[in-house]
Protein backbone atom coordinates (compact mmCIF):
# COMPACT_ATOMS: atom_id res chain seq x y z
CA UNK A 1 0.00 0.00 0.00
CA UNK A 2 1.20 3.34 -1.31
CA UNK A 3 1.48 6.40 0.96
CA UNK A 4 0.90 10.08 -0.59
CA UNK A 5 1.07 13.37 1.16
CA UNK A 6 -1.95 15.79 0.54
CA UNK A 7 -0.98 18.74 1.29
CA UNK A 8 -4.37 21.84 2.42
CA UNK A 9 -6.50 18.91 2.18
CA UNK A 10 -8.74 20.31 4.97
CA UNK A 11 -9.50 23.89 2.17
CA UNK A 12 -12.60 23.44 -0.06
CA UNK A 13 -10.98 21.57 -3.31
CA UNK A 14 -8.73 18.59 -0.78
CA UNK A 15 -11.72 18.19 1.19
CA UNK A 16 -13.68 17.51 -1.69
CA UNK A 17 -10.85 14.93 -3.40
CA UNK A 18 -9.93 13.16 0.00
CA UNK A 19 -13.14 11.28 0.48
CA UNK A 20 -13.20 11.23 -2.91
CA UNK A 21 -10.01 9.68 -3.34
CA UNK A 22 -9.68 7.19 -0.26
CA UNK A 23 -13.13 5.74 -2.07
CA UNK A 24 -11.68 5.48 -5.10
CA UNK A 25 -8.70 4.48 -4.35
CA UNK A 26 -8.16 1.29 -1.69
CA UNK A 27 -4.66 0.80 -2.05
CA UNK A 28 -3.20 4.08 -1.03
CA UNK A 29 -2.86 6.04 2.08
CA UNK A 30 -3.53 9.46 2.47
CA UNK A 31 -1.50 11.88 4.80
CA UNK A 32 -3.30 15.42 4.74
CA UNK A 33 -0.30 18.06 5.78
CA UNK A 34 -2.81 21.64 6.67
CA UNK A 35 -1.94 24.74 8.26
CA UNK A 36 -5.84 24.77 9.43
CA UNK A 37 -5.27 28.64 8.52
CA UNK A 38 -9.26 30.53 8.32
CA UNK A 39 -9.66 28.33 5.20
CA UNK A 40 -9.17 25.10 5.80
CA UNK A 41 -11.72 23.30 8.13
CA UNK A 42 -11.94 19.94 9.34
CA UNK A 43 -15.07 19.64 9.79
CA UNK A 44 -14.79 19.27 5.81
CA UNK A 45 -13.61 15.80 6.41
CA UNK A 46 -15.37 14.26 9.05
CA UNK A 47 -16.52 11.42 6.55
CA UNK A 48 -12.72 10.31 6.33
CA UNK A 49 -11.86 10.94 10.34
CA UNK A 50 -12.23 6.83 11.25
CA UNK A 51 -10.47 5.88 7.84
CA UNK A 52 -7.62 3.76 9.09
CA UNK A 53 -5.75 4.71 5.85
CA UNK A 54 -6.21 8.86 6.58
CA UNK A 55 -3.46 10.32 8.57
CA UNK A 56 -4.14 14.68 9.45
CA UNK A 57 -0.85 16.45 10.39
CA UNK A 58 -1.47 20.22 11.29
CA UNK A 59 1.63 22.26 10.15
CA UNK A 60 3.28 24.69 7.78
CA UNK A 61 4.27 23.42 3.98
CA UNK A 62 7.04 25.92 4.44
CA UNK A 63 8.28 24.19 7.73
CA UNK A 64 11.35 21.86 5.97
CA UNK A 65 11.87 20.05 9.28
CA UNK A 66 8.41 18.87 9.41
CA UNK A 67 8.13 18.28 5.61
CA UNK A 68 10.97 15.84 5.55
CA UNK A 69 9.97 13.96 9.00
CA UNK A 70 6.92 13.52 7.17
CA UNK A 71 8.58 12.13 4.34
CA UNK A 72 10.31 9.68 6.28
CA UNK A 73 7.81 8.57 9.27
CA UNK A 74 5.43 7.76 6.37
CA UNK A 75 7.62 6.83 3.57
CA UNK A 76 5.82 9.17 0.90
CA UNK A 77 5.83 7.53 -2.59
CA UNK A 78 3.61 10.90 -3.91
CA UNK A 79 2.33 14.43 -3.64
CA UNK A 80 -0.61 16.02 -5.00
CA UNK A 81 0.02 19.83 -3.49
CA UNK A 82 -3.25 21.93 -2.86
CA UNK A 83 -1.87 24.21 -0.26
CA UNK A 84 -1.68 27.55 -1.27
CA UNK A 85 -3.31 30.93 -0.27
CA UNK A 86 -5.65 31.45 -3.08
CA UNK A 87 -8.16 34.48 -2.36
CA UNK A 88 -7.06 37.42 -5.02
CA UNK A 89 -8.44 40.55 -2.92
CA UNK A 90 -6.24 39.39 0.23
CA UNK A 91 -3.27 38.70 -1.91
CA UNK A 92 -3.94 43.14 -2.72
CA UNK A 93 -3.99 43.39 0.91
CA UNK A 94 -1.06 41.35 1.95
CA UNK A 95 1.39 39.57 -1.31
CA UNK A 96 3.92 39.03 1.25
CA UNK A 97 1.86 35.15 2.84
CA UNK A 98 1.11 34.62 -0.79
CA UNK A 99 4.90 34.14 -1.80
CA UNK A 100 5.88 32.73 1.50
CA UNK A 101 3.00 29.82 1.18
CA UNK A 102 2.73 29.58 -2.51
CA UNK A 103 6.15 30.17 -3.68
CA UNK A 104 8.47 28.71 -0.59
CA UNK A 105 6.50 26.32 0.24
CA UNK A 106 6.00 24.50 -2.87
CA UNK A 107 9.84 24.95 -3.60
CA UNK A 108 9.93 22.85 -0.14
CA UNK A 109 7.62 20.39 -0.86
CA UNK A 110 10.17 19.70 -4.40
CA UNK A 111 13.12 20.26 -2.87
CA UNK A 112 12.20 17.66 0.07
CA UNK A 113 10.64 15.38 -2.62
CA UNK A 114 13.80 15.39 -4.92
CA UNK A 115 16.35 14.29 -1.78
CA UNK A 116 13.89 11.80 -0.96
CA UNK A 117 13.27 9.99 -4.32
CA UNK A 118 16.28 11.13 -6.08
CA UNK A 119 19.86 10.04 -6.16
CA UNK A 120 21.05 12.64 -8.18
CA UNK A 121 19.35 14.63 -11.17
CA UNK A 122 17.41 12.04 -13.66
CA UNK A 123 18.28 8.86 -10.87
CA UNK A 124 15.28 7.90 -8.92
CA UNK A 125 16.45 5.39 -6.33
CA UNK A 126 15.09 1.80 -6.31
CA UNK A 127 11.55 1.55 -5.77
CA UNK A 128 10.71 5.33 -6.14
CA UNK A 129 11.01 5.38 -9.95
CA UNK A 130 7.01 6.34 -10.21
CA UNK A 131 6.91 8.71 -7.51
CA UNK A 132 5.51 12.15 -8.52
CA UNK A 133 4.75 15.34 -7.82
CA UNK A 134 1.40 17.03 -8.98
CA UNK A 135 0.52 20.36 -8.12
CA UNK A 136 -2.36 22.08 -8.82
CA UNK A 137 -2.38 25.39 -9.86
CA UNK A 138 -4.87 28.00 -11.32
CA UNK A 139 -6.09 29.32 -14.79
CA UNK A 140 -5.00 32.96 -13.44
CA UNK A 141 -1.63 32.64 -14.28
CA UNK A 142 -2.48 33.04 -17.84
CA UNK A 143 -3.63 36.62 -17.35
CA UNK A 144 -7.11 37.85 -18.96
CA UNK A 145 -8.59 37.16 -22.28
CA UNK A 146 -10.88 39.41 -24.61
CA UNK A 147 -14.05 38.38 -25.13
CA UNK A 148 -13.07 35.31 -27.45
CA UNK A 149 -10.36 32.56 -27.50
CA UNK A 150 -9.36 30.15 -24.54
CA UNK A 151 -6.62 29.54 -22.54
CA UNK A 152 -4.46 26.77 -23.45
CA UNK A 153 -1.43 24.85 -22.09
CA UNK A 154 0.29 27.20 -24.66
CA UNK A 155 -0.86 30.33 -23.50
CA UNK A 156 1.92 32.64 -21.92
CA UNK A 157 1.59 33.32 -18.74
CA UNK A 158 0.51 36.54 -18.07
CA UNK A 159 -0.55 37.06 -14.23
CA UNK A 160 -2.42 40.42 -13.02
CA UNK A 161 -2.30 40.12 -9.34
CA UNK A 162 -0.17 38.96 -6.88
CA UNK A 163 -1.94 35.95 -6.16
CA UNK A 164 -1.96 34.51 -9.67
CA UNK A 165 2.05 35.93 -9.69
CA UNK A 166 2.65 33.60 -7.30
CA UNK A 167 1.32 30.55 -8.62
CA UNK A 168 2.92 31.27 -11.70
CA UNK A 169 6.13 31.29 -9.91
CA UNK A 170 5.11 28.24 -8.56
CA UNK A 171 4.89 26.72 -11.35
CA UNK A 172 7.77 27.52 -12.95
CA UNK A 173 9.62 25.51 -9.96
CA UNK A 174 7.58 22.44 -10.88
CA UNK A 175 8.56 22.98 -14.08
CA UNK A 176 12.21 23.69 -13.18
CA UNK A 177 12.43 20.52 -11.06
CA UNK A 178 11.05 18.33 -13.82
CA UNK A 179 13.68 19.67 -16.63
CA UNK A 180 16.46 20.31 -14.37
CA UNK A 181 15.93 17.27 -12.26
CA UNK A 182 14.18 14.85 -14.28
CA UNK A 183 11.40 14.87 -11.23
CA UNK A 184 8.45 13.34 -12.40
CA UNK A 185 5.64 16.31 -11.98
CA UNK A 186 2.40 17.68 -13.36
CA UNK A 187 0.79 20.63 -13.16
CA UNK A 188 -2.81 21.28 -13.21
CA UNK A 189 -4.51 24.44 -14.16
CA UNK A 190 -8.36 24.65 -13.36
CA UNK A 191 -10.92 26.86 -14.14
CA UNK A 192 -13.12 28.76 -11.00
CA UNK A 193 -14.50 25.75 -8.92
CA UNK A 194 -17.50 25.70 -7.38
CA UNK A 195 -19.53 23.46 -5.36
CA UNK A 196 -20.08 22.22 -0.89
CA UNK A 197 -17.33 22.83 1.70
CA UNK A 198 -16.07 26.65 -0.46
CA UNK A 199 -15.13 29.14 1.69
CA UNK A 200 -17.21 31.71 2.45
CA UNK A 201 -15.22 34.20 1.08
CA UNK A 202 -15.38 33.17 -2.35
CA UNK A 203 -18.50 34.36 -5.02
CA UNK A 204 -21.12 31.84 -4.92
CA UNK A 205 -21.19 31.15 -0.56
CA UNK A 206 -20.94 34.81 -0.24
CA UNK A 207 -24.35 35.46 -3.11
CA UNK A 208 -25.64 32.64 -1.17
CA UNK A 209 -24.91 33.90 2.35
CA UNK A 210 -25.85 37.58 1.94
CA UNK A 211 -29.21 36.74 0.57
CA UNK A 212 -30.29 34.23 3.14
CA UNK A 213 -29.05 37.20 6.00
CA UNK A 214 -31.05 39.59 3.76
CA UNK A 215 -27.49 41.85 2.95
CA UNK A 216 -26.81 43.55 0.37
CA UNK A 217 -25.56 41.08 -2.82
CA UNK A 218 -22.32 42.78 -3.43
CA UNK A 219 -21.17 42.14 -7.26
CA UNK A 220 -17.94 44.16 -8.49
CA UNK A 221 -18.04 46.57 -11.37
CA UNK A 222 -20.74 45.91 -13.74
CA UNK A 223 -21.04 42.25 -12.83
CA UNK A 224 -19.95 41.38 -16.92
CA UNK A 225 -16.85 39.43 -15.70
CA UNK A 226 -16.74 36.20 -16.82
CA UNK A 227 -15.33 32.46 -15.75
CA UNK A 228 -15.25 29.41 -16.78
CA UNK A 229 -17.07 27.63 -13.77
CA UNK A 230 -15.97 23.99 -12.50
CA UNK A 231 -17.59 21.29 -10.29
CA UNK A 232 -15.65 20.67 -7.67
CA UNK A 233 -16.30 16.79 -8.53
CA UNK A 234 -15.50 16.97 -11.83
CA UNK A 235 -12.31 18.51 -10.82
CA UNK A 236 -11.28 16.22 -8.07
CA UNK A 237 -12.13 13.36 -11.31
CA UNK A 238 -9.33 15.35 -13.47
CA UNK A 239 -7.09 15.79 -10.98
CA UNK A 240 -7.10 11.29 -10.33
CA UNK A 241 -6.64 10.91 -13.74
CA UNK A 242 -4.01 13.72 -14.06
CA UNK A 243 -2.02 12.05 -11.25
CA UNK A 244 -2.18 8.08 -12.63
CA UNK A 245 -1.90 8.99 -16.32
CA UNK A 246 -0.51 12.15 -17.44
CA UNK A 247 2.47 12.20 -19.03
CA UNK A 248 5.38 13.46 -16.87
CA UNK A 249 6.59 17.21 -16.90
CA UNK A 250 2.85 17.86 -18.89
CA UNK A 251 0.26 20.76 -17.74
CA UNK A 252 -3.25 19.73 -17.94
CA UNK A 253 -6.05 22.46 -18.18
CA UNK A 254 -9.51 21.27 -16.82
CA UNK A 255 -12.46 23.63 -17.49
CA UNK A 256 -15.86 22.87 -17.35
CA UNK A 257 -17.06 24.85 -20.07
CA UNK A 258 -19.54 26.46 -18.54
CA UNK A 259 -18.89 30.53 -19.01
CA UNK A 260 -20.80 32.86 -17.19
CA UNK A 261 -20.96 36.58 -16.04
CA UNK A 262 -20.72 37.38 -12.89
CA UNK A 263 -24.07 39.38 -12.72
CA UNK A 264 -25.91 35.91 -13.92
CA UNK A 265 -24.49 33.93 -11.22
CA UNK A 266 -25.79 35.82 -8.81
CA UNK A 267 -29.04 36.37 -10.80
CA UNK A 268 -29.36 32.62 -11.00
CA UNK A 269 -28.49 31.93 -7.25
CA UNK A 270 -31.64 34.50 -6.31
CA UNK A 271 -34.12 32.09 -9.05
CA UNK A 272 -33.24 29.30 -7.09
CA UNK A 273 -33.35 30.66 -3.68
CA UNK A 274 -36.04 32.13 -4.50
CA UNK A 275 -37.98 28.88 -5.35
CA UNK A 276 -36.61 27.15 -2.26
CA UNK A 277 -36.59 29.97 0.80
CA UNK A 278 -38.95 31.86 -0.56
CA UNK A 279 -40.50 35.46 0.67
CA UNK A 280 -42.30 38.31 -0.22
CA UNK A 281 -39.58 39.82 -2.37
CA UNK A 282 -37.17 38.50 -4.77
CA UNK A 283 -33.85 37.89 -3.54
CA UNK A 284 -32.60 39.74 -6.84
CA UNK A 285 -33.64 43.04 -5.23
CA UNK A 286 -30.62 42.67 -2.56
CA UNK A 287 -28.25 42.71 -5.75
CA UNK A 288 -25.44 45.83 -5.40
CA UNK A 289 -22.63 46.75 -7.63
CA UNK A 290 -20.04 48.26 -5.74
CA UNK A 291 -16.70 49.41 -6.36
CA UNK A 292 -14.34 46.95 -9.12
CA UNK A 293 -11.39 45.35 -7.12
CA UNK A 294 -7.56 46.51 -8.59
CA UNK A 295 -6.54 44.56 -11.42
CA UNK A 296 -10.18 42.74 -12.07
CA UNK A 297 -9.35 40.45 -15.20
CA UNK A 298 -12.55 40.73 -17.36
CA UNK A 299 -12.62 36.80 -18.99
CA UNK A 300 -11.24 33.25 -18.30
CA UNK A 301 -11.90 30.71 -19.85
CA UNK A 302 -10.39 27.35 -20.62
CA UNK A 303 -9.94 25.25 -23.52
CA UNK A 304 -9.55 21.16 -21.99
CA UNK A 305 -9.19 19.65 -25.16
CA UNK A 306 -5.70 18.29 -24.05
CA UNK A 307 -6.98 16.32 -21.17
CA UNK A 308 -10.04 15.46 -22.96
CA UNK A 309 -8.28 14.03 -25.87
CA UNK A 310 -5.23 12.04 -23.86
CA UNK A 311 -7.21 11.08 -20.56
CA UNK A 312 -10.70 10.73 -21.11
CA UNK A 313 -11.83 13.33 -18.56
CA UNK A 314 -15.02 14.79 -19.24
CA UNK A 315 -17.42 17.44 -16.52
CA UNK A 316 -20.16 15.18 -15.87
CA UNK A 317 -21.98 18.42 -14.73
CA UNK A 318 -23.52 21.80 -16.20
CA UNK A 319 -23.58 24.66 -14.67
CA UNK A 320 -27.31 24.57 -14.36
CA UNK A 321 -27.21 21.60 -12.54
CA UNK A 322 -24.70 21.48 -9.88
CA UNK A 323 -25.30 25.34 -8.77
CA UNK A 324 -28.62 23.44 -7.54
CA UNK A 325 -26.62 21.25 -5.84
CA UNK A 326 -24.68 23.61 -4.28
CA UNK A 327 -27.30 26.22 -3.36
CA UNK A 328 -29.05 23.33 -1.74
CA UNK A 329 -25.80 22.48 0.78
CA UNK A 330 -25.38 25.90 1.88
CA UNK A 331 -29.29 26.08 3.03
CA UNK A 332 -28.36 23.14 4.50
CA UNK A 333 -24.98 24.83 6.31
CA UNK A 334 -26.22 27.95 6.89
CA UNK A 335 -29.39 26.35 8.81
CA UNK A 336 -32.27 27.54 6.39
Amino acid sequence: MKTILITGGAGFIGSNFIPYFLKAHKDYRVVNLDLLTYAGNLDNLKEVEGNDRYEFIKGNICNRELVEYIFDKFDIRGVIHFAAESHVDNSIEDPEIFVKTNVNGTFTLLDTAYKKWMKEPFVYKKEYENCRFHHISTDEVYGTLGESGFFTEETPYAPNSPYSASKASSDMMVRSYHHTYGMNTVITNCSNNYGPKQHDEKLIPTIIRNALKGNDIPIYGDGKNIRDWLYVLDHCRGIDLAYHKGRSGETYNIGGKNERENIYIANKICEILDELVSKEKSYKEQIKFVKDRPGHDRRYAIDATKIENELGWRAEENFESGIVKTVKWYIKKYGY
